[in-house]
């Protein structure tokens, strides 16, 4: 596996695995043993890079990621997130429910705390702030992340879908060694303002969700094969006309990849790596299978002909529908 380096002093592999579909939002959650199974597959692999939060479950997926990656604590950089407010269950037995973003300092601390339990760690490798906290300056944010990492409890500062402002900001007061932000061939954004300024000072950029939720594997044809708990069904992209009208793009991006003997997600990635040695995806995946496939897309070499038909298989102004409904979209690049 190759690797690659984040800010200026976090080396990863190349791409690395998303874990929080290994038990939320995407249907019900597989079987425990197979899971670990496959974060042990993706290690063997060479996967040094593994992303969860407190809030995916909540609480579950770091618990099942600690546990699957233990023998595995010094090959592995883990990766987790804090910045929302969690409410108890409204019913006995039920599950704890996001309600609102809290990136107070104090509330930081108390996450953080949690989490080392939650994962079995001594440290958090890399620390995100999940979404901006429109009432909390950034300023303090960093600063609470920056305590922490001289008190040896995390070890590197991220941010995830950030605005430009915000990321010069944090920056001056704990280098920030990765963004966190959706990017992949149907999902554009972070081109024209955010990538320029990461490199100026050399953030990395982590992009989630590579393969468009599942949309550029080329494995879905309608929403009917969704879970009727899938999150996926609130998105736009995924409803009625704009599903359809999304489906012709990856029929294009199938011929492409079949001219290369390569799946569809296979070029997807490759063709995201390609956009700069700074940028590590990470895909997520509950099969042994597809994390495969996925992984194999490091050595695809494309050339600049290659990059130019993939970028023009998938225009960005051809995606019908929003990423998120309104309120998810309210929440990013702040």
């Amino acid at each position: 596996m190759k690797t690659r380096k984040l800010g200026d002093g976090l080396d990863v592999s190349a791409l690395g695995l998303g874990c929080m579909g290994m038990s939320w939002a995407y249907g019900p959650a597989p079987d425990k043993a197979q899971t670990v199974k496959l974060l042990a597959r993706a290690v063997e692999l060479g996967v040094t890079f593994f992303d969860t939060a407190e809030v995916y479950g909540p609480f579950v997926n770091e618990e099942l990621v600690g546990e699957g990656l233990r023998p595995f604590r010094d090959k592995v950089v883990i990766a987790t997130k804090f910045g929302f407010k969690i409410a108890p269950p409204k019913e006995a037995g039920g599950p704890a429910r996001m309600v609102g973003v809290d990136s107070r300092p104090e509330h930081i601390r108390e996450v953080a705390e949690a989490s080392l339990k939650r994962l079995g760690v001594e440290a958090i490798d890399l620390l995100y702030q999940h979404r901006v906290d429109p009432n909390v300056p950034i300023e303090e944010v960093a600063g609470a992340v920056k305590d922490l990492i001289a008190e040896g409890k995390v070890k590197h500062f991220g941010l995830s879908e950030a605005g430009v402002d915000t990321i010069r900001r944090a920056h001056a007061v704990q280098p920030v060694a990765a963004l966190q932000s959706e990017y992949s061939l149907w999902t554009r954004d972070p081109e024209a303002q955010i990538l320029p300024v990461l490199r100026q000072l050399g953030i990395g950029l982590v992009p989630y969700s590579p393969l468009g939720r599942g949309f550029l594997t080329g494995g879905l044809t309608s929403d009917a094969g969704l879970a009727a708990d899938d999150f996926r069904r609130g998105l736009p992209r995924f409803q009625g006309e704009a599903m359809t009208a999304n489906l012709s793009l990856v029929e294009t991006l199938k011929a492409l990849a079949a001219e290369r003997g390569a799946t569809p997600a296979q070029l997807a990635l490759a063709w995201l790596l390609h956009q700069g040695p700074d940028i590590v995806p990470i895909p997520g995946t509950t099969k042994i299978a597809r994390l495969e496939e996925n992984l194999a897309a490091v050595e695809l070499v494309l050339s600049d002909d290659d990059l130019a038909r993939i970028s023009a298989a998938v225009p960005e102004t051809a995606v019908e529908g929003a990423r998120y409904s309104e309120a998810g979209l309210a929440m990013v690049g702040r």
